[in-house]
This record gives structure tokens, sequence and C-alpha cells, in this order.
């Protein structure tokens, strides 16, 4: 019963604001700080799905009674424990013999005879089928985004799986039924988040890979030459910007190098290689990038970096109030950036420093400037680098259709070059550009 309990504490609905953020961040916190002792996942799990369909879980209790007869019953842990006997595939309560438990048993008859009547009422047979909120949380995503495979179809294919779904030509068209084909990445494609994907044998199979578009931004903007370049993936796992770095490069053998430095996700990486039937071109490394010798690696010609950031970009770390770039906040832990800004800083130089290299990609979730274009800026004033022959790529090169591009006042003491390099960057900001919170600088030596 504990996670009942647990859980009980958070079931408000998003509207209310409650102090500490979204949801998942004050659970998360609350499991971190030993205030709760559930997987903080099942929890989180547990409430987004009783907050989903709570309008008609309240309809059912009011009309069973339960709560009139149960005294010792209060709304909000009743709500959970309707919610997992009558609106989950296993229709059980999650937990041994307890007298809550009991009280709820005790009517599950009536309960049942009520769940059946509300889904005549609304006509459907299928509890998804059932209206609820577009968003229950702020942590949902506004797309579904999701890559086709090339390594094991074709677009075409696969939309053939997808006949029964009407295109729309805009994100903000989507609704359950509907897909947009993207016009920024090749063979992505949006769906309304509770669109049925995971269940499709496509997905299965691993002929598409659902990836956030901001995701597959840096293997595209490196766009690799089949045949001709050898690329390396620093910070690979789990592996979504690897495989789509295969689909490019066609699947040729020995094209990918992937380093992980932690064992267990590299064992994630390998994984989801296999399942995109990927592994014939990318050798997975475990161990740490920065460590190997650029002069073993005279072969390679491109990089993908995308190494640890602070994740402000990923829904339930940033918050925000409606579609300024001024109000993206977060509480900054101005120690923690700099930590991380110098690994990320220390990591891309080493990349830099490979004999034959001419592009890299440089690419995190993050949404401070502190550790993107002060990253990048760095980098561009590093005698080594200079040295080197390396600058950043321009707009033209770096998607040149998408709006949204790096922050021009953090260039400024670059004078009338300002624009030009902040053009040479790109953001994505997290839900107003229909995904992730993103940022990615395309270096290039002539």
């Amino acid at each position: 019963m504990s996670l009942y309990k647990e859980a009980e504490q958070f079931l408000v609905s998003v509207g209310s604001k409650p102090n500490g953020g979204s949801l998942q961040n004050r659970i998360f916190e609350a499991s971190n700080n030993k205030k709760i002792k559930s997987n903080p996942k099942q929890v989180y799990a547990l409430v987004v799905s009783t907050l989903k369909f709570k309008p008609y879980i309240q309809e059912i209790v009011k009309k069973s009674k339960i709560l009139k007869v149960e005294t010792k019953l209060n709304e909000r842990l009743c709500l959970l424990l309707v919610h997992d006997l009558l609106f989950t595939k296993n229709g059980r309560i999650q937990c041994g013999k307890h007298p809550l438990k009991d009280s709820v048993l005790r009517h599950k008859t009536r309960l049942n005879a009520e769940f059946i009547k509300l889904k005549l009422k609304h006509k459907v047979t299928d509890i998804n089928e059932l209206e609820v909120g577009d968003i229950v949380d702020k942590d949902q995503t506004p797309v579904r985004w999701f890559r086709c495979n090339t390594i094991k179809t074709t677009a075409e294919s696969l939309l053939k799986e997808f006949q029964h779904l009407t295109r729309v030509y805009s994100i903000e068209e989507l609704k359950l039924g509907t897909i947009y084909h993207d016009i920024y990445i090749p063979n992505l494609f949006g769906v309304f988040p509770r669109e049925k994907i995971t269940n499709t044998d496509a997905y299965l199979k691993g002929r598409l890979i659902i990836q956030d578009r901001a995701s597959c931004f840096p293997a595209y903007i490196l766009n690799p030459k089949p045949n001709i370049d050898k690329v390396i993936d620093a910070c690979a796992a789990p592996g979504n910007k690897t495989t789509h770095l295969a689909s490019i490069l066609q699947n040729v053998p020995g094209s990918i190098i992937a380093f992980e430095k932690d064992v267990k996700r590299a064992k994630i990486l390998k994984t989801m290689c296999d399942k995109a039937g990927g592994l014939k071109c990318i050798s997975v490394q475990q161990g740490d990038f920065t460590s190997v010798n650029p002069l073993d690696y005279p072969e390679i010609t491109g990089f993908v970096v995308d190494p640890s950031c602070s994740g402000s970009g990923i829904f339930g770390r940033a918050l925000y109030d409606d579609d300024s770039e001024q109000d993206l906040k977060e509480e900054i832990d101005e120690n923690r950036l700099i930590k991380l800004s110098g690994f990320q800083f220390k990591i891309v130089k080493h990349a830099l420093s490979f004999p034959n290299a001419r592009k890299l990609v440089y690419s995190t979730c993050s949404i401070h400037a502190q550790e993107n274009e002060r990253v990048v800026i760095d980098l561009l004033r590093d005698p080594d680098v200079i040295k080197n022959g390396w600058t950043l790529s321009t707009r033209e090169d770096v998607i040149p259709t998408w709006e949204r591009r790096g922050f021009v006042e953090e260039f400024s003491s670059f004078g009338e070059d300002a624009v030009k390099l902040a053009g040479g960057c790109i953001r994505s900001l997290p839900k107003i550009d229909g995904g992730i919170g993103f940022f990615a600088a395309c270096f290039e030596k002539k």
C-alpha cells in the first residue's frame, strides 16, 4: 500500500502549479531526498495515468457510492486504487492484503458495472479511446517523433504500415489519427503523443526508431558520405544518434566507431545497434574517448560529440511559462555548469585534434549558454584549435531553413561577425519547437 500512499501526495492537477516545478521534478526530488521509498518511475507512471483518466474515475467512484460506505478511504487514495483495478491491463491493485485494498475490492462488482456503463455511454471499447486532455503534465512531449530506419526499410514502405493515418502539414494540426512528414530531417515523422507506436511491428522489429527531432540534428548536419567518411560518435549511448549515422552511411562496414565510457550504457548501446541492424558498420568501444591517441585514428574524418550536460532542455527539468525565450527559467547551479562546460570543452578540443578530421558537430540537450555558445566561443579562441584551422560553419551548412539560431548577444565580442557566428549554431526550445530543448554547432576545417 506504500506505493499508493506515496503517490497520493502528488495527485494534484497540473494547473494548480504546486511549488517544486513539474510533476516529474517533484517525484524524483522526493525520491532523492528519501521522502518516498517506492520506485519514482512507478510512482510517476501511476500518478500521470490516474490524472489522465481522473474525470472518468471520479464519475465511477461517485456513482458507486464507495466513499460513503468506506469512511476510512479518502478520495485521492480511492482514485489511485480504482485506477489500477479498472484502468490497467492486469486489473490488479499492486499490494498484498491490506484493509484499504479490501475496502475497494468489496465494491468490485459495482465498480465494474459503472465502468461498463461509462464505456457504453462514451461509445468506446478501449479506455484509450476516451477523450482526455492533450497534455496531463508538463513532462509529456507535444509530438511523438519517429525516424525511418533506412537500414531495414524505406520511408515509402514504412508509411504503408501507417496508411490509416491522415497526413497533416504542421505539428499544430496533429491529433489522433494523423501524421506529419518533417520538412527539416529526411525520413522523420511526427504523430500525436497518444498514437500507438510502441506496440507496432515496425517498432518492435526496429524499422522505426523513436527519436526526438532535435536529437536528429547532429547526424544530419554532419552528413557523412558513404564509402568516403569514417566517423566517431564520442559519447554514443543510448545510440539514437549512432544509428542515425549508420542510416546516413548506408551501413557501410567500418564507418563508425562509437565510444561509451560507462559499462552499463555501453551494453545499452550495443542492444540499440543490434535492434537497428547497424552493427555491421558500428564498432562499439567501451572506454574513455578522451584517453585515446588521435594519431591512432588517421582514417577518421568526422565527429558527433554530444557529451554529458545539465539536461535542462529535457521536460521536467526546464520550467517555462509561455513561448518567449526570456521565460525559460531554471534554478542554475553555477558550479555544476562550470564543471560541465569544462568537460564539454575538453572532449570537443580532443576531437578537434584528430589529424584528418574535417567536420565536427557539437550538441547538448541544454538551454544554457554556459554549455552552448560559450563553449563554442572558448573553442574558437583556443590557440590549438585556431592553429589546426578549425572555424565555425555558416548558417548555409547548418539546416538553414530552421529559424531559431544561437544567441547573438553571446558572440557580441566578435563585433560584426556576431550574427554570422550565431547563425552557425542552431537551437530548439522545449515544447515550443515540438520536442526537447537542444543546441548544436558545427565546426569545419577547410
